[in-house]
This record gives structure tokens, sequence and C-alpha cells, in this order.
């Protein structure tokens, strides 16, 4: 089923399992979180996300998505804090090994795509870096805004970069690795929320095509100006891995709207 956006007053008003997200746009934090409610089959619904408005913020705790409001619960905008309350709400199907060894991988590699100086964040910096400085990527007004949301130094515009290459040759050789051993997972044989972070974050180095993925041709150019070392470092091993989550576990085509 496509995502149920409401107005913001109508979901502050209801129960149950809310999400601000940011719209128009496969932001992957976002398209991850929509993911696992749905492999989970937990209803939710949608408000699109409205820095200027002040009484969002004031329900959400901040200015940006994806923020999950669980009934009269703490918001939670981090992925972790999103991730575990789907665990908790939905445990079957878990997307989080019980074995504490590959609970604690799953969240590390986890971390490596989502967290702070993970690929997601350095992708984003390392974007930001580049439209500042008069190469491809955002327009410069948006370039701005990402800048301060993900706290760039352009001292560290360089180590961006290197982190992002870095992460994707490793993600490649995990899948690869993986593919040797009989399994199209990042763990076991089976999906887990690695693998949904993965294939979600793909869409800052190529978004899924139009008929999937309708957005904007101005931000569809920018997530998909990748410098030389960025793609050579996208393995094809990566792209298959995506395709294959969304074909079997994920929804198409994506609401962004």
């Amino acid at each position: 089923m496509p995502v149920e956006f409401v107005d913001f007053e109508a979901a502050r008003d209801r129960d149950g399992l809310r999400m601000v997200v940011v719209p128009g746009v496969p932001s992957p934090w976002g398209e991850a979180a929509k993911g696992i409610f749905h492999v989970k089959q937990i209803p939710w619904v949608a408000v699109r996300l409205d820095p200027g408005n002040d009484a969002m913020a004031e329900w959400s705790g901040e200015r940006s998505g994806p923020v999950a409001i669980y009934e009269d619960e703490a918001p939670r905008g981090g992925w972790a804090q999103i991730l575990l309350l789907a665990e908790r709400l939905a445990p079957e199907p878990a997307l989080l090994p019980r074995d504490a060894g590959q609970r604690a991988l799953a969240m590390g590699i986890a971390h490596e795509l989502c967290g702070e100086m993970g690929l997601g964040w350095c992708e984003r910096n390392a974007s930001v870096h580049s439209a500042l400085n008069g190469g491809p990527g955002f327009p410069k007004g948006v370039a701005k805004y990402l800048a301060d949301k993900y706290h760039y130094r352009e001292s560290e515009g360089e180590l961006y970069r290197q982190r992002v290459v870095e992460i994707l040759r490793a993600l490649a050789a995990r899948l690869e690795a993986q593919r040797d051993a009989g399994s199209r997972y990042y763990l076991g044989d089976s999906l887990t929320a690695v693998d949904i972070y993965s294939a979600t974050f793909l869409a800052m180095f190529g978004p899924l095509p139009p008929e999937q993925c309708a957005m904007p041709d101005a931000m569809r150019a920018a997530f998909e100006a990748n410098d030389e070392e960025t793609t050579a470092a996208l393995a094809p091993i990566l792209f298959e891995h995506r395709d294959h989550v969304y074909a079997e576990h994920l929804e198409l085509p994506l609401t962004l709207a």
C-alpha cells in the first residue's frame, strides 16, 4: 500500500504511529524507516516536513525528518531509535539477529551506513563541499541548508570523500564474501535492517529509475553527481543487492510526495 499522508494537525491528534518525513526526494533515512515499517506491516501515517512550522517542530522535537512519534511517547529521530521501536512494535519478522555477536555486527554495519561520519552523513557533506566550491552537486541554497544540518566543515572536505569511498568498498567486499558463501544478504541468509539501509542509501549515488522514484530533475542530477573515485567504488554488486531487496521485500514505486 502507498504511504498515507495526513495533515500535521490530524496526525498530532490521532493515536498510533506517525512519522514526519522529508517530501519529494528519496531521503535515505526516511526511506529506510518506511521500508522497515513495510516489512513489518506496521500501520502508520506520514506527515510532510515543514521546517518553518513551529508547532510541528515543537511536536516532533526538531526541524528535520524522519521523526517517528508513537502514541504519547517521546519523539524518535535517530535511525537506531526508529529501528528499535519497530522491533518492539512488531518483533516478527525480526530485522536484527537474535545472536548477540551478529546483532552487534548488524548495528555496527548500520552505523557505518546511517550514523554520524557514516556513508550517508559523509556523502551529504562531500556533495555540499563540491557544490560550495564550484563543483557539481546540490543548488547552492540547498547546499547551505545541508551544510548546517550535517555540521559541514570545509577543512574536512577531503575526509568526507575518503570515508565515502572506504565505506563503499567495505560494503561491496562484505556482499562479495556473502555471495561466495551462497547468500544475497549482508548477514546470514535472510533480510536484516542492514540490507534495507544499504538499499535505500544507494539512492544518494544513483536513485531508482523515474518510473519507480519520481523526483525533480535537478535533485536527481545532484544525487547522481559522483566523482571518479566514488564511481569506481560503486561496485555493481551494491546495485544488484539494492534491486534484489526492492524487488523481494520493499514497496515500489516509492511514495515521496
